[in-house]
């Protein structure tokens, strides 16, 4: 019965760190996220269109 116990703590603690281990790597994603308004759009290249004239 005690060694079910301390293995029944010992995967509740894995599980928590996991579950934290988690949250730490969604909150960094989430603070290095660039939002699309932010991003530089692109700009077509329109030079070839002067060459041609």
């Amino acid at each position: 019965m005690r060694n079910d116990e301390s293995t029944s703590q010992s995967a509740q603690a894995e599980a928590a760190e996991r579950e934290a281990a988690k949250q730490r790597i969604l909150a960094q994603a989430e603070a290095e996220r660039v939002p699309v308004d932010d991003m530089t759009r692109a700009v077509p290249d329109r030079r070839w269109r002067r060459d041609q004239r």
